[in-house]
């Protein structure tokens, strides 16, 4: 590491290796600083665990016609494929739900979709104001638009943050080689040091110092991509220490979990044909949806969310495999377990530099991702997905966060 550069940035996720390979096209120097042994941050494709490429973290690239990854993709000859959920197979405690419950799933859909609009337009209160009833309907789908969407129940959700979120913004596509992959290669030829958490920031003189334990960086300005998480659960010192309205911001944006179980079998695409999507209701919220057979391949990815991942992430993989292979046998039938291989668990909640899947803003604190974004002194600027210009909550939001923060940060770094 460099003694002294123009800027720091903190994190190899997908905003700080596009806020550094910004700066350099500006002609600034660059550190970038790592806390994991690899770069990626929640974008990480995993290819050992079932031998061939599963991502634990992001996997839609939401927005493909503006997403910055989207022209990468296709220069580098990544394998696209187009899905929105249409859900094919609704169940309720085990039974499946008839066809047209399933299109009175889609109707409901669209009027709360609408309904937590206009609530969010009018006053920051919680999304679940905007349901009018409670069926098993209703509570389908607003299972899809908190705990599988937002990464919250919506009754933590802010109706006017709801409005920024942009995980389910089409044109959506999954990515065969996985999303971390591709991220991993847009960022194989920025310099990082990995392994290197920061530590403490000191921004009341001119300029900033950011300790690690390998050492003092001495900076102009540096740009903080950490999660919400990590910021609320103090892992990095300011001094001086963050102002109030600062740290109301961080509060007001408390991570959410979206969990995946995926299930590994040895025989594919039975009951459901690949890409089809099911959702699970059970009693008290314990909710999956499963992504059936992407690509073919002989994998149903279940996703829990909200309060309920937060407890299967309490309970451990063991559970959290059982819980899906249970779900998985009231869905296909007891004899799935015939051809049953394995299951894992993604464990964002537990990874301590992440400590959640994405940011959702609480109600009554719409207002925090724009203070989130608000730089300190000039100096010390903060980027990602909790503070992304659009699209918030998703990798490419992220990449935007990074690239307009450098540009910021370019402006007024001489």
């Amino acid at each position: 590491m460099p003694g002294h550069t123009d800027v720091v940035v903190i994190g190899a996720g997908s905003s700080g290796l596009n806020a550094a390979h910004r700066l350099r096209q500006l002609g600034k120097t660059v550190t970038v600083i790592e806390a994991r042994g690899r770069i990626g941050g929640r974008a990480y494709t995993d290819t050992t665990t079932f031998g061939f490429p599963f991502d634990r973290g992001c996997a839609w690239l939401h927005k493909a016609d503006d997403n910055p990854y989207t022209p990468l993709a296709k220069q580098w000859g990544y394998t696209l494929q187009e899905h929105d959920t249409a859900l094919e197979g609704l169940y309720f405690r085990g039974a499946e739900a008839p066809d047209e419950m399933r299109k009175l799933s889609a109707r409901i859909e669209a009027g709360l979709d609408e309904r937590i609009a206009k609530a969010g337009r009018k006053k920051d209160v919680a999304a679940s104001t905007a349901m009018k009833k409670r069926s098993r309907v209703d509570e389908a789908v607003a299972t899809f638009h908190g705990p599988m969407s937002s990464a919250v129940d919506l009754d933590e959700l802010s109706a006017k943050d709801y409005l920024t979120i942009g995980t389910d913004v089409p044109p959506n596509f999954l990515i065969k080689e996985g999303y971390g992959s591709l991220v991993a290669r847009f960022g194989k030829d920025i310099p990082v040091s990995l392994n290197t958490p920061a530590r403490r920031i000191r921004y009341g003189g001119p300029g900033v110092q950011v300790e690690t334990g390998e050492g003092t960086l001495t900076a102009k300005a540096c740009i903080i991509t950490s999660s919400t998480g990590v910021l609320a659960a103090e892992k990095i010192r300011f001094d001086p220490p963050l102002p109030p309205w600062k740290e109301d911001a961080v509060a007001g944006l408390p991570m959410g979990l979206l969990a995946k179980i995926p299930l590994q079998f040895s025989k594919p695409e039975f009951r459901y044909k690949a890409f089809e999507d099911v959702l699970r209701e059970n009693i008290g919220k314990r909710d999956i949806y499963f992504l059936c057979w992407p690509f073919h391949l002989n994998l149903l990815v279940g996703f829990v969310g909200g309060d309920f991942a937060w407890e299967l992430s309490a309970a451990g993989e063991a559970e959290a495999v059982d819980f899906g292979r249970n779900a998985a046998r009231s869905v296909f039938g007891s004899g799935v377990d015939q051809y049953f291989v394995k299951g894992s668990f993604t464990k964002w909640a537990s990874d301590p530099w992440a400590l959640g899947a994405y940011a959702a803003a609480i109600p009554g604190s719409a207002g925090a991702r724009e203070a989130l974004r608000r730089p300190l002194a000039e100096r010390v600027f903060f980027a990602g997905e909790a503070c992304a210009p659009r699209w918030t909550q998703t990798c490419g939001g992220a990449a935007l966060s990074g690239i307009e923060t450098a540009e910021l940060v370019a402006s007024v770094v001489k």
